[in-house]
């Protein structure tokens, strides 16, 4: 998947008891470029491509929309309503994912990066 966009930069961090991801020895975040035509296409494949076996997520956004990204599951959040955080949030939150993890609307504080 990441052929097919550009990345701008990656930050590697290494793995806390906090993350509660034990079987991983190191984060990585790429910041990548996704053209605007293409995003719907890129989320489709990224909620494809995502780990069967652990409960993941990726996300990206432009001016208009914030994509948040579950295996088999498209959260398009209209940056307009923040409200729609929630139901992409709570959904993360079902998976297994720690909450402060799922920090996606402007107003989360709880995981500072």
């Amino acid at each position: 998947m990441l052929k097919n966009v550009v990345i701008v930069d990656t930050k590697v961090e290494a793995v806390m008891e906090e993350h509660k991801t034990p079987w991983l020895k190191q984060w990585t975040l790429h910041t990548v470029e996704v053209v605007e035509q293409a995003a719907d296409a890129v989320a489709q494949k990224l909620s494809e491509d995502l780990e069967k076996e652990h409960s993941w997520y990726a996300d990206f956004k432009n001016d208009k929309f914030h994509y948040i990204i579950y295996r088999g599951k498209i959260f398009k959040v209209d940056l307009h309503n923040h409200m729609l955080y929630k139901d992409a949030k709570q959904y993360g939150i079902t998976l297994g994912i720690p909450e402060y993890q799922v920090d996606f609307a402007p107003d989360d504080k709880i995981w500072e990066r």
